[in-house]
């Protein structure tokens, strides 16, 4: 016969409980590298973080498809840092990177979109900070098959960058941070935007390119002379492969234009096999890349290995153009600009430039995994001491354990004996989320942070209120005149629908709360809604049995050690009141 409602078997509870925590501390143990601790956020150990901001070339907001592909991209560049723990998350149209550890510099790289091509140098470079003469020269457009023969003149005392690197090996990196352009008077006007276009954005790209990717020898003369190399470019991953170029190396001291890197599609003169204008040449004909030390002096270079289509497009162009700069240019801006000294076969070469190891490797693994179908902008980039993680970590368990302890103290003041049992069921609660934050970590990546550590000490409270609702209804019971024993399952039938009531309230309010949020504020609803969950398993399954497992002890059923003492009094003196008498304890 079933027992009466309310009425458990309080060891068989107990021992589920157990079971699941021998259950979940043996896959914490035997699972993963063993060891019993959680996976802290980068707030907490240090690290590097890193937001990337994505942008669309006409200003538009990027696609659902190309942020998702933007964020395959980047984990797969993460990846190849070789670092363990780092992780890509989209938060709306942004991209966080966190790289926990030390080694998480190359992430502040990893959000170039990676176009490189190879375009032609014409005339010579000129310094960033001279104004370049009436140029005579004529540079590919859309209706010229040819390229100048008639460099443009240089300022006087100006000293380009060395022409004698051997063989299409790049020449020293010259490069920094490309610029944007001021508005010619002759740029036509920028088109209206739809509505989810940013107008400044588009404005700034638009005019952009009407005066540095004019196929007019006169509007590209004046984008030469009106480039600031100091400014950030607004065509930094957006310029037009098939039109010329006016731009600046990376470290920003001289300005380049630079043919087309594909003939212009309604040039029908041009012949298939012209590569004296046009290399044809971008990332996508790259099949490998790698950083290594500079075999003709010092630092490090980066090694490219073409597909076999590449190999043959770059022997042909460099055949076509022996005694010719070319521009090796990474989204918009020249790497280096060497000059071609024979032809090259065999579908390899080189990008020096003085770089450090991190530099080479970082440039070789954004080359290596492919270009990006957004452009970003780093609008965020701290590294985070692993000392200050520490002393966040304590802070946090600092005021964790002040709660608790105030928790603890009035229980044990108000309640006694289910004091006890509540400061024993909060350290069992604490014992199951401990070893779901390991498991967690493992299965899905979830980090333990600041916010997470919020979200459990807010929980604090709400388990803690589940008990209190359970005791507050068992000394209702007691006051109506019934003994500790048969009130405690009366009290748990009419509190066990609050109780799940309650949780239920909270539990919704955390899901809404992870779906909304964004950042660091997905992980306090986690926790929150997590613990409110382990709060239920419990009380159900530790805290009620405890309470009627004491309920049938002689010795911790007395009044005065269980707290409901004061409860069976002023039930008495309240039928005492109402009735003029006083009335014996009954039982249920």
């Amino acid at each position: 016969m079933a027992p009466p409602a309310g009425q458990i078997r309080p060891a068989k509870y107990l021992a589920s409980f157990v079971l699941i925590v021998v259950a979940l501390y043996a896959l914490v143990f035997l699972t993963g590298n063993g060891s019993a601790k959680p996976k802290l956020g980068i707030d907490l150990q240090g690290g590097t973080l890193v937001t990337l901001t994505a942008r669309q070339e006409d200003g538009a907001q990027p696609s659902e498809e190309a942020l998702i592909r933007a964020r395959d991209l980047i984990e797969v560049r993460v990846n190849g840092l070789g670092v363990s723990g780092a992780e890509v998350v989209r938060d709306g149209n942004n991209l966080v990177i966190t790289v926990p550890g030390a080694d998480g510099e190359g992430a502040k790289g990893l959000g170039q979109t990676a176009r490189l091509a190879f375009r032609k140098v014409i005339g010579q470079p000129v310094p960033a900070g001279a104004v370049p003469q009436t140029q005579t020269s004529t540079p590919p457009s859309g209706d010229a098959s040819t390229p100048p023969s008639t460099p443009p003149s240089q300022s006087a005392g100006s000293t380009p960058p060395s022409s004698g690197a051997p063989q299409g090996r790049p020449a020293p990196n010259l490069a920094a941070q490309p610029s944007s352009t001021p508005p010619s008077s002759t740029a036509p006007s920028t088109p209206s935007a739809p509505s989810n276009v940013d107008p400044r954005v588009a404005k700034e790209i638009q005019e952009a390119k009407a005066l540095r990717q004019s196929t007019d020898p006169q509007v590209l003369q004046q984008a030469a002379l009106l480039l600031d190399c100091t400014k950030a470019d607004p065509l930094r991953g957006n310029d037009d492969l098939d039109k010329p170029l006016v731009t600046c190396d990376e470290k920003g001291e001289f300005k380049y234009t630079l043919a087309p890197v594909n003939p212009p599609k309604e040039d029908t003169q041009t012949k298939a096999d012209d590569y004296a204008n046009y290399s044809r040449l971008t990332g996508e004909d790259i099949s490998n890349a790698a950083a290594n030390s500079n075999p003709n002096g010092t630092g490090y270079v980066v090694n490219l290995d073409f597909k076999s289509e590449g190999g043959t497009k770059w022997g042909a162009f460099t055949a076509a153009n022996v005694q010719q700069a070319v521009a090796v240019v990474l989204d918009g801006e020249v790497m280096s600009a060497p000059t071609i000294q024979a032809a090259i076969s065999g579908g390899s070469t080189e990008i020096s430039g003085k770089f450090t190891l991190k530099e080479a490797q970082n440039l070789a693994n954004t080359l290596k995994y492919g270009a990006l179908p957004l452009s970003f902008d780093a609008s965020e980039a701290q590294t985070i001491s692993p000392t200050l993680g520490l002393q966040s970590l304590k802070a946090g368990l600092i005021a964790g354990g002040i709660g608790l302890a105030l928790v603890f103290v009035y229980c044990m003041f108000y309640y006694r004996l289910m004091g006890v049992l509540t400061i024993l069921s909060l350290a069992l609660s604490a014992l199951v989320i401990y070893a779901v934050l390991i498991l967690l970590g493992r299965v899905i990546g979830f980090t333990l942070d600041l916010a997470g550590i919020a979200g459990f000490i807010v929980a604090i409270g709400i388990t803690a209120d589940s008990f209190i609702v359970f005791f507050e209804r068992l000394k209702d019971e007691v006051r109506e005149g019934r003994t500790f024993r048969s009130a405690v399952p009366r009290a748990w039938v009419r509190s066990r629908r609050t109780i799940l009531s309650a949780d239920a309230v909270s539990f919704i309010a955390a899901a809404v709360l992870y779906v909304i949020a964004i950042g660091q504020v997905k992980g306090f609803a986690f926790t929150l809604g997590m613990s409110t969950v382990l709060d239920l398993v419990v009380v159900f399954l530790v805290t009620h049995p405890l309470v009627a497992m004491a309920s049938k002890s002689k010795f911790l059923s007395n009044p005065r050690l269980s707290g409901l003492g004061g409860a069976a009094r002023e039930g008495a003196a309240h039928r005492a009141t109402t009735t003029g008498k006083t009335t014996a304890v009954k039982e249920a």
